[in-house]
């Protein structure tokens, strides 16, 4: 698509394809061209499909044993999520783009926004085709690079870029026109299903169509939240540093087991490494955690009587320590286990999460941060991290979690090796 320049500030919403198939192929080329799916935690659901499983017709999280003789009869390769590796390949493919842009904003793990301002936005069609082919030259991804003055047509306009060229710019004039004409309302970033029935309850089917709506039917119908999802359509940006979402006040880590659980260690276990991670997860996004729940229940589809329990745990102080986080899920199963049970889940929930400091102050403050038996946390929790950043999370672990091999432990039957994130995985060549 031609482009040309334009004075005014301008977002690129670069988004991977297919990211997490794509990751399985980085180090099978001989998947290349053929139909790869990517199934959930414990193998259950399809989460990611090539384009070649998206022409087989394999839905979106359609459940693996419902697809499995379509799977066999097409030669598809199936994997298990590999988590580490994708995250892996996601800041690789950021780092790369902070190459190129002086900011990034990572929105998810295969997503960025990446502002474009001055002589950024005068040369965008440049900047978006480097972006294009430097991430997939860098790091084996290919990405859609989608441009337009608000998020939300950068959003519309990579959707458009995975089925052309690679690179959209959604300006104004007939061509936009266009896109915004064959976008259906529903698949707008922002408009959820309940939305999407009351607008076509109006006659509102299309991008185009809220973007020429009456403001004041659709703020009746939306709220502030669809008044400017609208405005943004317009070309109006209305997200922004001033009212983009809100800091997220909770966290959850839970998982179903890979075996039934009865014994009451290995509950501690999955729960201690459900803490540890949601620790590493708060330090990462400089969160502290003011309060944790336990949570623990059997099969709603088995054939003994249905346990679901939860118990509170308050913290000594605010902290983002995965020990304190550890010591306090133990709190919490010694009140809500009860012996004889199949535990088919487990996991827990952070809530009251706030930036370190932005809490009203108390003596405590004035000392260094320590955790809830005393001990300075802070240096400890920045070697861990280091440590697993560098060689594949969990090689630094806490005894609390048990062993790798634990039967509770997810079902990954099919995982492709961690070749960015385990020395034991690389990948031999032989001369």
């Amino acid at each position: 698509m031609p482009f040309t320049s334009s004075p005014r500030a301008l977002w690129a919403l670069v988004d991977c394809n297919n990211f997490f198939a794509s990751c399985e192929r980085l180090f099978r080329p001989d998947l290349v061209g053929k139909p790869v799916v990517v199934l959930s935690n414990n193998d259950g659901c399809i989460v990611a499909r090539s384009n070649e499983a998206k022409i087989l017709g394999i839905g979106m999280g359609e459940p693996e044993f419902k697809v499995r003789e379509l799977l066999l009869m097409h030669e598809v390769a199936v994997f298990s999520s590999n988590y580490a590796l994708y995250g892996d390949i996601a800041s690789r493919v950021m780092r790369t783009l902070e190459s190129i842009v002086p900011e990034v904003e990572q929105y998810s793990i295969d997503e960025a926004f990446v502002p474009l301002r001055g002589a950024l936005a005068a040369n965008a069609g440049e900047i978006a085709d480097e972006m294009w082919q430097r991430v997939r030259r860098w790091t084996g991804i290919g990405v859609a690079v989608g441009l337009g003055t608000t998020r939300t047509l950068a959003k519309i306009a990579s959707e458009k870029a995975k089925k052309g060229s690679g690179v959209c710019l959604l300006d104004a004039g007939p061509e936009a026109d266009e896109i915004l004409e064959t976008t259906p309302v529903g698949d707008i970033w922002g408009i959820g299903r309940k939305s999407d029935l009351k607008l076509r309850s109006y006659d509102i089917y299309t991008a185009r169509q809220l973007r020429d709506a009456d403001g004041a039917l659709v703020g009746k119908l939306l709220g502030i939240a669809g008044t400017h999802t609208a405005l943004e359509l317009r070309g109006i940006p209305c997200l922004d540093a001033a009212n983009a979402p809100l800091p997220r006040r909770s966290m959850v880590s839970s998982r179903s087991f890979g075996e039934k659980v009865r014994d009451k260690q290995y509950l501690a276990e999955a729960l201690a490494m459900h803490a540890s991670l949601a620790g590493e997860r708060l330090r990462k996004e400089k969160l502290e955690a003011g309060g944790l729940t336990v949570h623990i229940r059997t099969s709603r589809h088995g054939v003994e009587a249905f346990y679901d329990e939860t118990a509170s745990v308050t913290l000594g102080r605010p902290t983002s320590s995965s020990r304190d986080l550890i010591h306090a899920t133990a709190r919490g199963l010694e009140e809500i286990f009860r012996p004889g049970h199949a535990y088919a889940k487990a996991g827990i929930i952070l809530y009251d999460l706030a930036p370190p400091g932005s809490r009203p102050g108390n003596m405590l403050d004035l000392v260094k941060p320590k955790s809830a038996d005393g001990r300075n946390d802070s240096k400890l929790m920045r070697a861990l991290d280091a440590v697993n950043k560098r060689f594949g999370r969990g090689m630094l672990r806490f005894a609390a979690e048990g062993k790798r091999e634990a039967p509770w432990r997810v079902k990954s039957d099919r995982r492709s090796p961690g070749a960015t994130t385990a020395w034991d995985e690389l990948p031999v060549v032989k001369c």
